[in-house]
C-alpha cells in the first residue's frame, strides 16, 4: 500500500514554477518580442478602425464579437463572402502596460505552478527524466489543440497562433522543469511506501 505524500516542498516548488512561467510570459508578451505576433495597420487605418468599433459595438459593451454572426441567413451569406473577424473588444481603454493585469497574471501564474507541481506528485515518477517527457508532453498536447485550434478551426492566419504556442509550450515546460528538477525528491514525487 501506498500513499501520495503533498510537501511543503510541492507548493513552494509549485510557486518558484507559476514564477518561471511568468517571466517567461513577460519575455514573450511584456517585451518588444510580442509584436512578432501582430498584424499591423498604420496609423490612419487604425483612427478609422477604432472609430468603426466605437460605433458598432461601443453600445452592446465588452466582449468577444464574431462578425458577421452566421445565424441569419444574411449572416451566413456575409460569412462566406468575408472579411470575417473576432474581436475581442473593450468599451474602456487602459495601458498597454497594465498594472493590474501584471498582478493578475502573476497570481494565475503561481496557481498554474502549484497546479502543475500537484499533477508530478500525483503522477507518482520518481525520477528527472520522467517528469521532464510528462511535462513536455502535456504542455505540448495542451498548447497544440488550444493554441493551433483557433487558426484551424476558425481559418485565421496562423502567425499569432503559433507565438502563442511557442510562448505557451516554453513556459509551461519551463515551470514544469524547474519543479521536477529542484523541488521534487524521489520520496515526494509520487507514491510513498509503508
Amino acid at each position: 500500500m501506498g500513499r501520495t505524500f503533498i510537501g511543503i516542498r510541492t507548493v513552494i516548488g509549485g510557486l518558484a514554477g507559476g514564477g518561471v512561467l511568468y517571466l517567461v510570459g513577460f519575455l514573450f508578451w511584456g517585451t518588444p518580442l510580442s509584436t512578432l505576433a501582430f498584424s499591423k495597420v498604420d496609423d490612419a487605418a487604425n483612427a478609422q478602425l477604432q472609430a468603426a468599433l466605437a460605433q458598432g459595438l461601443t453600445q452592446s459593451g465588452t466582449g468577444t464579437y464574431h462578425i458577421p454572426w452566421p445565424s441569419s441567413p444574411q449572416g451566413t451569406v456575409l460569412h462566406g463572402r468575408g472579411p470575417i473577424a473576432t474581436i475581442h473588444f473593450n468599451t474602456q481603454g487602459f495601458a498597454p502596460v497594465d498594472s493590474a493585469s501584471l498582478l493578475t497574471g502573476l497570481v494565475l501564474a503561481l496557481i498554474t505552478g502549484v497546479l502543475i507541481a500537484l499533477g508530478l506528485t500525483f503522477a507518482g515518477v520518481r525520477t528527472f527524466g520522467e517528469r521532464v517527457r510528462i511535462v513536455v508532453l502535456l504542455s505540448l498536447a495542451a498548447t497544440l489543440y488550444l493554441d493551433i485550434g483557433q487558426p484551424v478551426f476558425n481559418h485565421y492566419g496562423a502567425g499569432y497562433f503559433i507565438y502563442t504556442f511557442v510562448a505557451d509550450v516554453l513556459g509551461l515546460s519551463a515551470a514544469g522543469i524547474v519543479i521536477a528538477r529542484w523541488f521534487m525528491s524521489g520520496a515526494d514525487a509520487g507514491v510513498t511506501r509503508h
